[in-house]
């Protein structure tokens, strides 16, 4: 797992959901639930690649109507390109993730890491990405983590 750089940014996200670990880290191996909780609101994906293993890679399309309410690109389209780096069972799954769309920089991936640990009256999810570039407004992208960690649940409870 990468280590973080001083000063490099990090958003996150945490929630306390009601599943048990292992059904939480079966999410990342099932292409229509991995969809159905990293897709924001408003949007729809599709994947044109998935492979959950290590090394494994994803290709993510999403298309919004309404571009500026869910934190999708500009141009309403965005693509996302991710590799799994690291997955523990039940415990966590690292990934290295560029987001492909107008204003952003493509060519700086993102890790995001998944965390699934035993939490107060459940087990707490927490999403942490780290090198976010600073063409993404961190108050956007901590939404849409936060976001994802709702719709997880959603799923999941």
């Amino acid at each position: 797992m990468d280590g973080q750089q001083q000063g490099e940014r990090v958003d996150s996200a945490s929630r306390i959901i009601l599943a048990a670990p292992k059904i939480l880290f079966r999410t990342f191996m099932d292409p229509e639930i991995f969809l159905a909780w990293r897709v924001p609101d408003g949007a729809e994906g599709r994947l044109a690649r998935f492979e959950p293993r290590i090394g494994g890679e994803y290709q993510l399309a999403l298309s919004a109507p309404d571009c500026e309410a869910n934190g999708v690109a500009p141009q309403g389209l965005t693509a996302i390109a991710g590799r799994f780096i690291d997955m523990l069972p039940d415990t966590r799954v690292v990934e290295k993730v560029r987001y492909v769309a107008e204003g952003l920089e493509p060519a700086i991936p993102i890790t995001l890491t998944t965390l699934i640990e035993p939490g107060n009256g459940g087990t707490k999810v927490t999403l942490q990405a780290t090198g976010v570039p600073p063409s993404m407004d961190g108050g956007t992208h901590r939404d849409m983590l936060a976001g994802a960690l709702r719709r997880l649940s959603l799923l999941t409870d």
